[in-house]
């Protein structure tokens, strides 16, 4: 498959120590990546704020410390931007809402701070879906955001400006938050891993909430190695040996409508699978709904949000969108009973899936059950169906490049138990499958 040409962007956040052993600086790796936002992200509008001297000045930091021997992390001086609803010093923080235009984040979220921490450069701040509640990422206030691999057509969301940057080599790495699947379903669009740790794992301090419930934090990255390391950064468990045991596969029939792409993408890489030597056990979970499960964590998230921006929407009513506003207001409309009934199902539901699969090392499911689709086409009513699961257990899950259909990747997702050994099988899964062709206009 056709990577990137550039070593620097190639060599993603784990191959930077071996570049600056040959003769590389941080300040080279930032001027690359600066030059590569300059030239290609107006194809694609993933970045919208750059803070190219705080940048700049950070590089030079991390070369400093190179040079001496005395580096923070193995991520210092990687390259990494992040979605705006996760706050960064001196940036605009708006969660992709026009009404917070003006809301200058006064300190980084916690997350930030533990990456500068180690050292890591930030670039600036990425494109997303309003509010974080949608998976499209046409943003009428940012600008829509278009999927590397097909002009006019969806990165997904809600964290689709990171998806896309990463997949178009626009930094080594990013954030994006989590609360249905809005790091990995968009990295099932865009071709690239996406890693959302356990419930907790990084702090989702000066992150605006969709959900107190059910938000994550979580990373974008062209690799695991990559993926693991920027989490770690941010406060995940290391890496452990993988969990030896079976796999299970979740038994999907009757539980979600696939694409016939993605269907057989599924199989071809089961049966790869198998072949390889993996232990793979289909399992069937007695009356789980994956359409009621979505529901109810939608129904949580309109209420939630909702109470996080009721003083915002009381203010300037315009600065939402008629379908952000109406999503609200629906919200607001739920009696405590319907919230109650819905809480009460995530937690019967988790019950459930940790009765039937916690004697496996995780359980694999697509990613989602479509791929990239064009904007303008209908929204499939089922995109979140299968992340949801990993939000709902509260559990660590990847969603892993797993080839590609008529030029659009395909994704396959594994829900762990525990960070550290979710981290080893994720890794070892990944080099069994196929990572999708860099799209050619950003190679």
């Amino acid at each position: 498959m056709a990577g990137f040409s550039d070593p620097i962007v190639a060599a993603g956040v784990a191959g930077l120590p071996a570049l600056y052993a040959a003769g590389a600086s941080p300040v080279d790796v930032t001027e690359a990546y600066l030059a590569r936002i300059e030239r290609l992200n107006p194809a694609i509008n993933a970045v919208v704020e750059l803070d190219a001297a705080g940048a700049r000045a950070e590089a030079r930091a991390s070369a400093r410390r190179w040079t001496a021997g005395q580096p923070l992390s193995p991520i210092d001086g990687a390259p990494i931007a992040v979605k705006a609803n996760i706050a960064v010093e001196g940036l605009a923080h708006t969660a992709g809402i026009k009404a917070y235009a003006r809301n200058i984040a006064p300190a980084d979220a916690a997350c930030v701070a533990r990456l500068r921490a180690a050292g890591a450069v930030i670039l600036g701040t990425l494109n997303m879906h309003e509010a974080a509640l949608g998976a499209t990422n046409d943003n009428a206030f940012l600008g829509r955001c278009e999927n590397p691999h097909r002009a006019g057509f969806t990165p997904g969301g809600s964290s689709g400006g990171s998806a896309a940057a990463v997949a178009a080599g626009l930094c080594a790495a990013a954030l994006g938050t989590d609360t249905m699947g809005s790091v990995r379903l968009p990295s099932s669009y865009c071709g690239v891993v996406g890693y959302k740790p356990a419930l907790g794992a990084i702090p989702t301090d000066g992150v605006t909430a969709l959900s107190w419930t059910l938000d994550h934090v979580g990373v974008h990255a062209r690799s695991v190695e990559d993926a693991a390391l920027v989490a770690q950064a941010c406060g995940v468990a290391n890496t452990a040996a993988p969990d030896q045991r079976a796999l299970a596969v979740l038994d999907l029939d009757g539980l979600a409508t696939l694409e016939p792409a993605v269907a057989e993408g599924f199989a071809r890489t089961l049966d790869g699978m198998t072949a390889a030597g993996w232990r793979l056990e289909r399992v069937r979970i007695d009356d789980l709904d994956l359409g009621a499960l979505r529901r109810a964590g939608l129904l949580i998230s309109e209420v939630e949000g909702g109470n996080e921006h009721r003083r915002a929407l009381a203010l300037d009513p315009e600065g939402f969108t008629r379908e952000l506003r109406s999503l609200l207001a629906w919200g607001a409309r739920q009696t405590p009973a319907k919230l109650a009934e819905a809480y009460r199902l995530i937690d019967e539901t988790k019950r459930k899936i940790h009765a039937s699969t916690n004697t496996y090392a995780g359980f694999l499911t697509p990613t989602t059950p479509q791929q990239a689709f064009a904007f303008g086409a209908a929204v499939p009513a089922g995109q979140a169906d299968l992340t949801a699961l990993g939000n709902v257990l509260g559990a660590p899950a990847f969603a892993l490049p797993s080839g590609e259909a008529d030029g659009l990747p395909l994704s396959l997702q594994v829900i762990g138990m525990t960070d550290g050994p979710t981290q080893a099988l994720a890794k070892r899964l990944s080099e069994t499958l196929s990572p999708p062709t860099v799209p050619e206009a950003f190679r």
